[in-house]
């Protein structure tokens, strides 16, 4: 039948998508002697990863061992099996924990990719089994986007909530130091400010856009680098449109390049990476809990779930489709992107409510668990989709509140001051409890009254009574040290009193086609569908029903993409 078929170009492997497993699985497949080609359904490659803080969680690492931190394989393996359960096979843990550390390696001997390990970042569950207080999430490096030549216009920018004046970004613990105002902030802030404002040509050329790429665009532009080193070619704008199978094996793909049908032949495997179905409204409401809604993702516009219908059309088995990388976000008006409280949310002073004016979670606690709070106070029969974030006058004078810059820089009126759209649509605000319970359609005012009270209590003896937020290390990264209270994430709520609407989000779904310990996607017998293999959110995810620290999606995306492209050159 191959001989049969007319195809319109034939390459070793076939990468669908262009995030950062998507290209790493390309750049080792062409180092294993591979022809390689990458298509991307959008006019811009990088995917959920340029768009991202662009950590990756890796366990064991060399760079951990360079900072004297002490790790070792069965740690991480005992650390994520604590969490994961039986979710997920023990062999697919195992190849992770195994391989990450050495893609990790790679990358730094073979790629313009570096990264460090962020030893003060701890995992998300301090307490469990093979925690670590920090190391194994690791942050890239600043990237000099003048190494892409004009292939810099096609990377996707990175998301709203990351850009400081919509402009530049920051590496994690530079973002850290402003936003905890660290000994030293002002310098940092100030260094890569005038940075960006000296570079006065770069910034014409590319329409502002700074050159110093950090987060998940150092990712996603090292990457391409390396690519571009490769001559590993690049089609934007070649969306998926069905696998082909001859005999049992996937031989190759129906793409639409700008919009023709297209048969890429892929002799040795196609390798998925084309990213979640967040922006795929009809099967958010088939697949994820409800209330749901595509305007409350952070995911990139061109995860619509494409691959994953392909893989299901060919009987690949799909597993984790009710669940997602959940994060509480924020609609801003006029913005296309919905906004992640990552920050936000740990800061001392505000509350998450409920419609009924009551506190239900830890609101420093991981983003995931705060949404599962949600969804778990939906079923109790409370709506809490959405909830509101309650905060005060000091929270407003101190600390940024999505595209609302603190009262010290950006006051509520005035020039410079608050947009005025904003006001009642984004922000709301009030002088008394009854007032703002009345504009944001909370009935219950005693409830709301009552979880304000018993924040200032909280506040005052340092200890939250009801859900401990700033017990543990992790809840207290983004903690404020310098409120003169005795917990950094707990501070008095008083008037006046602000609240904006926060969302049941996500970063992406988890939910994908099913695969073993080398990326090989699985039918819904088990067995291997030859010719196949899936990484990153395109898959069943690693992580199963947990999030187990920062950089817990493009790792493990990475590390499949690359014993993918192993796998599938026979190495």
């Amino acid at each position: 039948m191959t001989d049969t078929i007319k195809w319109d170009h034939t390459v070793d492997v076939l990468v669908v998508g262009s995030g950062g497993g998507a290209m790493v699985a390309a750049i080792r497949a062409k180092d294993n002697g591979a022809e390689t080609l990458v298509i991307e359904k959008t006019d811009k490659y990088g995917g959920n990863t340029a768009m991202s803080g662009g950590v990756i969680w890796v366990p064991n690492s060399h760079l951990m061992a360079a900072k004297g931190l002490q790790d070792s394989a069965e740690k991480g393996f005992q650390y994520l099996k604590s969490l994961i359960g039986d979710a997920v096979p023990d062999v697919r843990i195992r190849s992770y924990v195994e391989k990450a550390p050495e893609m990790l390696k790679w990358l730094h001997e073979k790629t313009a990719m570096r990264f460090e390990s962020l030893e003060l970042y701890p995992d998300y569950y301090p307490g469990s089994p093979g925690y670590m207080e920090g190391g194994r999430s690791h942050d890239p490096k600043a990237f000099n986007a003048a190494q892409l030549g004009d292939e810099f216009e096609n990377l996707r920018g990175q998301h709203p909530q990351t850009l400081i004046y919509n402009i530049f970004t920051m590496e994690t613990m530079e973002f850290r130091a402003v936003f905890k105002k660290e000994k030293g902030w002002v310098g940092v802030f100030m260094r890569v400010f005038f940075e960006w404002l000296f570079d006065l040509g770069y910034r014409l050329k590319f329409k502002k856009r700074s050159r110093r790429l950090t987060l998940g665009n150092s990712v996603a532009g090292s990457l391409r680098k390396s690519m571009l080193d490769r001559k590993i070619p690049l089609w934007l704008n070649c969306g998926l449109k069905e696998l082909i199978v001859e005999d049992g094996k996937v031989v190759g793909a129906v793409a639409e390049k700008n919009g023709q049908p297209f048969r890429i032949r892929a002799k040795k495997g196609v390798i998925l990476g084309a990213g979640g179905f967040e922006r795929n409204q009809q099967m958010r409401e088939q697949y994820l809990p409800g209330p749901t809604h595509t305007s409350w993702t952070t995911g990139s516009p061109g995860n619509t779930g494409d691959a994953h219908r392909a893989g299901i059309s060919i009987g690949a088995d799909i597993k984790f489709m009710d669940d997602a990388w959940w994060g509480p976000t924020v609609v801003v008006p006029g913005e296309a992107q919905a906004r992640m409280m990552i920050v936000e949310k740990s800061l001392p002073g505000c509350a998450f409510v409920d419609m009924n004016g009551k506190r239900y979670t830890d609101e420093a606690a991981p983003y995931i668990t705060v949404v599962q709070d949600m969804y778990k106070r939906e079923r109790e029969g409370t709506q809490a989709v959405p909830s509101w974030m309650i905060f005060g006058k000091d929270y407003r004078e101190k600390y940024p509140c999505g595209p609302v810059f603190p009262g010290e820089m950006m006051k509520d009126t005035g020039f410079m001051g608050v947009p005025p759209e904003l006001w009642d649509s984004y922000i709301f605000k009030a002088e008394t409890v009854e007032e703002l319970a009345q504009k944001i359609g909370i009935s219950n005012v005693a409830n709301l009254k009552q979880t304000i009270v018993n924040m200032n209590e909280y506040a005052k003896t340092g200890k939250d009574l009801e859900y401990d937020k700033g017990g543990n290390e992790y809840d207290r990264f983004y903690g404020d040290d310098q409120t003169g209270f005795p917990n950094p994430c707990l501070m008095p709520i008083e008037a006046p009193y602000y609240a904006v609407k926060v969302h049941a989000g996500e970063l992406g779904t988890k939910g994908g086609l099913n695969a073993d310990e080398k990326a090989r996607v699985l039918d819904k017998e088990g067995k291997v569908i030859p010719g196949l293999y899936v990484i990153g959110n395109n898959s069943a995810a690693l992580m199963g029903p947990t999030y187990a620290g920062a950089g817990s999606t493009i790792g493990p995306a990475m590390t499949f993409g690359y014993i993918a492209a192993d796998d599938v050159m026979g190495k």
